[in-house]
This record gives C-alpha cells, structure tokens and sequence, in this order.
C-alpha cells in the first residue's frame, strides 16, 4: 500500500473547517446569511488573534535572552512586523462587517446574547502577553474581564478551555518585560551594566542631555516671547517641559529601589532614539519604530471596533451587558509602551545633542 499522496484539503482540514458555522444550531442551513457572514468574520479575526500570539511569543523569547546578538534583532523586527500585517488586516474586518445593515444585525442579534467578543480569551492573551496589566483593563461593568472568563469556566468545555488558556498566559514573561531588559542593557557611551563605571556613565549623559534638552527649551521660549510678547500661558508650558523631562529621566515616577533599573532602560532608549543613525543602533531603533507601530495599530483596531459597532447598534446596551460602545470607547484609551510614547516628548535635533563618546563602539564591524 502507497502513502496517500497529500492535497490541499488534506492539509488545511477543510472538510472539517467549513463544517464550523453552524452557529448556535449546529446547522448553516438555519442560518440568514447576515449570520453566516458575522460568524465567518469573527472566526477569521480568532484565527489571527492566533498567528498574533504565537509571533508575539516568538519575539519576546528571543529579546528576552540574557544577550541578544546584533543578529537576533532583526528576527525579532520580523515577528513583530508580521503582527503589525495582521493588525492592518484585523482592521479591515470591519469593512466588510459594515455590510451588514443594523436592521439585518438585529435580526439575529438577540440570540446570542449573552454572548460577547468580551469573552474572547485569545484577545486576552494578547492583551496579557503585550504587557496589559490588571490595574489597566477596563472593567466590564464592575467585573474584571479575567475575573469574568473565570467565571465563565464554569459554563461548559468551552469556557473551560477559554479560562484555561488565560490561565496559562498569566504565568509568563511578557514582551513588555523584555523589551525592557533589552532597553536597560542597552550600551551608553559604550558602556555595559555590568561595567564597573556604568553608574557615572549612564550618570553623565542623563545630566548632559538635560542640560542641552534645558537650552534647547530656552532657546524655543526666547523665539517664541521674541514673536509673541503676551504668550504667559506658553512660556509656562516651557519650563514645565523641562521638569517634566528630568522626571521622566530620572524615573521620578517609581519607587526608589526601582529608580535606577528604570532610569537606565530610559536611558537606554533615548540613547537609541537619539543617536539612531549610528549603525549598530540601526536595527535597534527599527525594533522600536516597530513596536510603536504595533501599539498604534492596536489603538486603531480598538477605535475602529468602537465605531463599526456605534453604527451597527448605537448607543445600546452590548450583547454580554457592557455599556457597548462606551465600554469599547474606554479601552482605547489603554497603553502599554507608554515610554516610548513618552520618550518623544525629550528627544531634541541632532546638532543639539551632546558629543558621543566612544563612537568606535558602535561603528561597522571589521
């Protein structure tokens, strides 16, 4: 007997994937096709939900080696970048769901109730895996979206699996987490945090940047007084500027024992946000473009969602008793890299940083 020679069907399951919209019923022929095409369109989304997690565990199991080699980074910028795809495609979703009129939703909406994208665990797997911490998720009502997949374990096999799963994330390293032990071994002036003299290098450069970031601040103040005498309001927003870059900088924002890991992963990253050209930070600076973009595209997804959901049903209560639109509305305005966000607000030009040291450091190879 030969082996069986492989097909198309074979490999992709068809037989059994295509047998999966039944609904409720178990029966596609039950179904309007409005229901067809809602179901089709939210078991795409799961599936890459999917391909997003497991790339998302690809790049933060290798940025979370205790050295990351030069040639490592561009994998990572892989895994990330094809997450960024799927999100570009993730939006798009909505567009086809918008074919469907509200009358034509309503049609079928009722008997799914209580059913919710809410009680998606692998979006939640993501949200986890990105770095999105208890004290961050929008609460569903008064109940915490973890807290309620718990509960929903108890509901069948399917739940079950659901919590499950979340259960499981729980227990692991974020991207969050090594994309900050990245930033924070991250070579200032040439030096390492294992070095000896790290402590007044990194030191240094936080107290010189400031002192150019301070006059560079000075210098738009004066212009912009030069222009508009009366401009009070503004000149003050200056000097805020400035104590709220040394704060940031210093890590003013955690506790002590915190401060110095936290003020070096800042460092780090605006040593690679300023001194980006250089070509060892090359693929370094790519790594953080990229994950900016990611946060980005998460933030559309999460708007885009809010307002196809706002024209399907307007202002109505969700399916899984969540204030539905506003619920969605409050979760945009959730972040997770908020330092590279907030890194922007002290980068300066060029020619007004101070002078690298040690640029051999991060030259070619010879």
């Amino acid at each position: 007997m030969t082996d069986a020679v492989p097909n198309y069907t074979d490999y992709l399951k068809l037989g059994q994937l295509l047998e999966l919209q039944g609904g409720l019923e178990n029966d596609e022929q039950q179904l309007i096709p409005d229901e067809l095409l809602f179901i089709v369109v939210h078991q795409a989304l799961e599936l890459w939900f999917k391909i997003i997690n497991r790339e998302l565990r690809l790049a933060r199991d290798q940025l979370s080696a205790p050295t990351v080699a030069e040639e490592t980074v561009p994998h990572v910028v892989h895994h990330l970048r094809r997450v960024n795809r799927v999100l570009e495609l993730a939006v798009d979703h909505f567009k086809v769901m918008e074919t469907l009129t509200p009358q034509d939703f309503l049609g079928f909406r009722e008997k799914i109730t209580p059913a919710s994208g809410f009680q998606s665990s692998q979006m939640r797997e993501m949200e986890i895996l990105l770095g999105i911490g208890s004290k961050q998720r929008v609460r569903y009502g008064k109940v915490d979206p973890i807290e309620h997949l718990e509960k929903l374990a108890e509901s069948g096999p399917a739940g079950a699996c659901a919590w499950a799963r979340v259960q499981a994330v729980q227990t692991e390293a974020t991207f969050q987490e090594a994309l900050r032990g990245w930033l924070y071994r991250t070579p200032i002036h040439g030096s390492m945090p294992t070095d000896p003299d790290d402590d007044a290098v990194v030191s240094s450069f936080i107290a010189s940047y400031l002192e150019n970031f301070n006059g560079f601040i000075d210098r738009q103040c004066d212009k912009l007084k030069a222009s508009m005498p009366d401009a009070g309001d503004s000149t003050k927003r200056f000097a805020e500027s400035k104590a709220s870059a040394a704060a940031f900088l210093y890590a003013e924002d955690t506790s002590p024992e915190d401060r110095p890991r936290l003020q070096r992963t800042r460092a780090g990253l605006l040593f690679i946000e300023s001194y980006r050209t250089l070509p060892l930070l090359a693929w370094p600076r790519l790594l953080l473009d990229t994950v900016v973009e990611l946060e980005q595209l998460t933030l559309i997804w999460r708007n885009r969602h809010a307002r196809m959901v706002e024209r399907m049903i307007g202002r109505r209560v969700g399916t899984g008793g969540s204030s539905g639109v506003d619920y969605l509305d409050q979760t945009t305005k959730i972040r997770i890299f908020t330092d590279l966000w907030a890194v922007r607000t002290v980068m300066m030009p060029k020619d007004t940083l101070p002078p690298l040291k040690n640029p051999e450091f991060y030259g070619f190879a010879k």
